[in-house]
């Protein structure tokens, strides 16, 4: 569009997301983490964001669902705008949570200086706005892709293939064909929206990451150690995050009864909320389970203490052609802590974890499988070259660098 500025002349970047701190999530972490880094280079980054209330669907304490509230967080400006808060319970209500949030966000981002405008997926709905503000402030625009939206809510049977989803697919195109460039996060998502006809050399490629300096490899905390008894002399398979319809959680807890008899050493641990978690605690007890334990979210500046309970990280999907383009973003958490990973998890992030030698895999939804590697991940030669590989994967995977390969995609030419 005639009248953009230059790419180089970028200075101010509004970016625009559902998900931010204190929120821990792991879009929120990346947008902060890349945020904060840019700030550190001499950008001013906006962020438009909601009141933090991912996953419960409630505001976090000390915060509200104000009209408009701001706020500076390690340089970066932060806009909360209102929106409709929900728990992701309910596909319409869900759709009304997004909506408002995206009209919200336009609004208000109309009012902000910028030069570019990121907007950042997995609901397009904030895309929309990202877009419509890119017309009306005539200024570029970014598309961030972390998640194919809508083939992965037909993965997870909150819609099905009907005419209403070849309408979001259609919005879902227009958008990738308006936005100057778009930025994905696995090699699979950039194949299939080049596949569908998106011009490849305007689609860039920036994996997940973590920030060394603060997941390291530690000893287990002793006073939540003490807080929670039952993790004491346990082999740790720990699952932290969304307890959603996509985790494939009910299958994990409904395998725990044979290796509660078999493999009595191991104890699962579940942290994290989400729309699934009352049914997982409901089969828990109906199961009689005496080797799971459920902990609420924790705030983020404790998630490391947390993570070093564990002895292996469980990351685990439903069993869906959707998920093998994904990569969950825990696993840099993991590695770089040194705790090998245990994979439900086809495709991209098999292939990832497997060129590193960084955990082990096994078939999605294949309770003998499953079973049988944890027995494997956990002997003392297994696991001691598993460390290894982690230590690898982490290094290759440093946020702060990362931060600056997508900075160099946002300003160049």
């Amino acid at each position: 569009m005639k009248g953009h500025i230059k790419m180089k002349q970028i200075k101010h970047i509004l970016f625009l997301t559902d998900n931010f701190p204190p929120e821990t999530n792991a879009p929120a972490s990346r947008t902060y983490d890349h945020a904060r880094e840019w700030v550190k280079m001499g950008f001013q980054v906006t962020i438009i964001t909601c009141a933090p209330n991912f996953p419960t669907g409630k505001v976090f304490s000390g915060y509200s669902n104000k009209l408009i509230s701001k706020e500076v967080l390690d340089g970066i400006k932060v806009i909360r705008v209102w929106s409709y808060i929900t728990a992701n319970e309910g596909f319409l209500k869900r759709v009304i949570d997004y909506t408002s949030f995206a009209v919200m966000a336009f609004f208000v981002g109309l009012f902000v200086r910028t030069d570019i405008i990121i907007a950042t997926s997995p609901q397009f709905f904030t895309a929309i706005a990202g877009r419509c503000l890119s017309f009306f402030k005539n200024r570029s625009w970014i598309m961030e892709v972390r998640d194919l939206w809508p083939e992965s809510i037909v993965a997870v049977g909150a819609i099905k293939k009907n005419g209403f989803y070849k309408f979001l697919e259609w919005l879902e195109y227009g958008l990738y064909k308006s936005a100057k460039k778009i930025i994905v996060v696995t090699n699979s998502f950039k194949e299939i929206i080049a596949g569908n006809g998106v011009d490849p050399d305007k689609i860039f490629v920036h994996k997940n990451g973590v920030i060394l300096d603060h997941y390291s490899p530690r000893d287990k905390d002793v006073y939540l150690l003490k807080a929670n008894p039952i993790l004491n002399q346990k082999i740790i398979f720990a699952y932290i995050g969304t307890h959603g319809m996509a985790h494939g959680l009910s299958f994990i807890v409904h395998s725990l009864p044979k290796i509660q008899d078999e493999i009595p050493g191991v104890h699962f641990l579940f942290i994290g909320d989400g729309a699934e978690k009352a049914n997982l605690l409901s089969s828990s007890e109906k199961l009689g389970l005496r080797n799971i334990t459920f902990l609420s979210s924790v705030p983020k500046q404790d998630i490391v203490r947390y993570l070093s309970l564990m002895d292996v990280a469980l990351v685990n999907l439903k069993k869906s052609n959707t998920f093998k383009t994904v990569i969950p973003s825990k696993i840099f958490e993991a590695a770089a802590l040194h705790k090998p990973i245990l994979l439900g998890l086809e495709g991209e992030t098999k292939d990832l974890i497997e060129s590193f030698d960084a955990g082990i895999c096994f078939e999605p939804e294949n309770e003998e499988d499953f079973i049988s590697k944890c027995n494997e991940i956990i002997k003392e030669s297994v696991y001691k070259k598993l460390q290894n590989g982690c230590s690898q994967l982490a290094k290759a995977y440093d946020r702060r660098q990362i931060a600056k390969e997508v900075l160099n995609t946002i300003v160049s030419g």
